[in-house]
């Protein structure tokens, strides 16, 4: 069960997160064992050679391990991205972007992930990413943490 609500996602996102908003992901699902986020696709994504860039798709991709580690820890708005490690399979098409992510790992301080990123219709995986979160001690998260 997510120790963080869609809602409470999605505030966090519109109060702290302005460039993340401009993506304007949806979460699909929201848990701490998979999270699932969607960006619809827009013009300004792409790069010459009409595919999306490679920018946008780590950006949607640290946005969804985020979600993942607040699924999985509760509001702790101060976690933080320490490693993002991105391959590009092939070269999406004009089209929504999917997110999966999972949870790998999750420690006391560190949780490590990974994002799978697709076409939407398309079962072929165009980037697949690593991640690791820092998590801050409890002493560290203020007002907003658990």
């Amino acid at each position: 069960m997510s120790r963080i609500t869609v809602a409470e996602f999605q505030e966090i996102v519109r109060r702290s997160l302005p460039f993340a908003q401009g993506l304007g992901a949806e979460i699909v699902e929201l848990g701490p064992a998979r999270t699932v986020l969607r960006m619809p696709y827009r013009d300004d994504f792409l790069r010459p050679g009409g595919t999306i860039s490679g920018p946008i798709l780590m950006g949607l991709a640290d946005l969804a391990m985020y979600a993942i580690v607040l699924a999985a820890i509760g509001r702790v708005e101060l976690a933080v991205t320490t490693s993002l490690a991105i391959n590009f399979l092939r070269k999406p098409p004009p089209a929504d972007i999917l997110a999966q992510a999972r949870l790998l790992k999750l420690g006391k301080r560190l949780a490590v992930g990974e994002v799978e990123l697709f076409s939407a219709g398309d079962p072929e995986m165009v980037a697949h990413v690593t991640a690791t979160y820092s998590i801050p001690p409890a002493a560290e998260r203020g007002a907003s943490g658990d």
